[in-house]
């Protein structure tokens, strides 16, 4: 009897240590999947805040996100974060932003996710001269399927003309 349980518990042992680099495999291709889905979200989100389309910006963030804006001031909720992509004044005085996300991590284990990244304020248009820029973080969580932003943070770090007037909180 002892006899055969070596044998079998070898063949279990081994028949685990095979399996086991396929579901790290896995891992890494839905972690890459879930990773370009993000991505291709947030160039969506920069084309909508181009088009000036708050609704279609806001539909990027889960109902209670929260930021803190580049120069300090905090936001808290959708509705309040989208009043900030409504359009005022002239097209040439208005500032459109664009985020570039340099790195993205999934989290093999949770439906949550980190980015990185840089974003610019242009004058008048995405193309616009830049007069603020900075670095930016967000979380994103998995919801139903889909990727949303629960909570970003902006630092400005550099202006040019107006942008160098906008006034931080201390």
């Amino acid at each position: 009897m002892q006899r055969l349980i070596l044998p079998t518990v070898i063949v279990i042992v081994a028949s685990t240590l095979t399996f086991l680099p396929c579901l790290h495999a896995e891992d890494k291709t839905s972690s890459a999947v879930d990773e370009a889905n993000i991505r291709e979200a947030r160039v969506s989100q920069n084309q909508a805040i181009a088009a000036q389309d708050p609704d279609r910006v806001a539909s990027f963030w889960t109902e209670d996100v929260t930021i803190r804006r580049a120069l300090g001031q905090p936001v808290s909720g959708q509705a309040a974060y989208r009043k900030l992509f409504e359009p005022t004044g002239s097209q040439t005085s208005r500032v459109i932003y664009q985020r570039d996300a340099i790195a993205i991590e999934v989290s093999p284990h949770w439906p949550l996710a980190f980015e990185e990244g840089t974003w610019t304020g242009h004058m008048g248009s995405a193309t616009g001269p830049t007069v603020i820029g900075g670095r930016y973080s967000a979380q994103w969580v998995k919801r139903g399927g889909r990727w949303l932003i629960r909570s970003e943070v902006f630092v400005a770090l550099t202006c040019a003309g107006v942008g160098c007037e906008y006034p931080a909180l201390p």
